[in-house]
């Protein structure tokens, strides 16, 4: 099976975010993502295998430094994007615990997330329009196939928050003027939905969602009270709160 030069520069174009909104698509690369692929609920458009277009071609598609195995072209889920908020309450009713993000920008974090959230059975990721599109291949690769496993919707974050409140959640956020996490009461969302927000790797959690912030946690450095680093990696951030509220669970 050969593979013509418009369609090569077609599915290269799927690098850029542009490109990928436009057609609804996205790649993954190499066997293991391709299998998930397959196997998720995902439309899997087309397989391309470097021992069938060679590897000048697979090259070409490929955002690699080498090129890999196999390379899919997938189909993003149509729920993606939200519009209406509202639209997510069914999901919040059924409780659970979930995580927000507040303008994550670096897609190493991203995808890494999207691995704590599947490790750690988070079943969706709410997020502002403005962090980075989880369909970047930088992110789909760090995500190890989590991305096929754990929903993943840009929404009006204020306006979720807002919703999970009236409903009797809890909407929690990591500061640094923050009560210690290891003191504090933490629900995983048995009778309503508990959101974990996660800030800019810069900025941290902006003003107007940390006003919506019910309860704010602070994860201590050790020894006590003696300050290191400015701050943790949001990723890091995110693996710690989520453990601690998982831990809870086991007691």
């Amino acid at each position: 099976m050969g593979i013509s030069s418009n369609e090569i520069k077609r599915v290269r174009s799927l690098q850029q975010k542009k490109f990928r909104d436009e057609t609804g698509l996205f790649t993954v690369e190499g066997d293991k993502m391709v299998e998930e692929a397959m196997m998720s609920p995902f439309s899997v458009e087309r397989v391309y295998r470097k021992d069938e277009i060679g590897e000048e071609a697979m090259s070409r598609i490929s955002s690699l430094a080498s090129p890999p195995p196999s390379l899919a072209v997938v189909r993003k889920p149509a729920d993606i994007r939200v519009d209406d908020p509202a639209s997510l309450k069914p999901l919040l009713q059924k409780g659970g615990l979930f995580l927000a993000l507040d303008t994550i920008r670096d897609p190493g974090n991203l995808g890494t997330i999207l691995r704590i959230a599947d490790w750690f059975g988070i079943e969706a990721i709410f997020a502002t329009h403005d962090t980075v599109d989880v369909f970047n291949p930088k992110v789909v690769q760090a995500t190890m196939g989590a991305i096929f496993r754990v929903k993943m919707h840009y929404v009006d974050l204020p306006s979720l928050s807002e919703m999970t409140l009236s409903m009797g959640g809890h909407i929690y956020g990591t500061f640094l003027d923050g009560l210690d996490i290891y003191d504090r009461s933490l629900d995983n969302g048995e009778d309503a939905p508990a959101v974990i927000v996660i800030g800019n790797e810069s900025e941290g959690i902006s003003e107007q969602m940390g006003k919506l912030v019910s309860d704010r946690l602070y994860i201590p450095p050790f020894p006590a009270g003696e300050q290191g680093s400015e701050s943790l990696n949001a990723a890091i951030a995110t693996a710690i709160t989520v453990a601690e509220f998982r831990r809870r669970t086991r007691r």
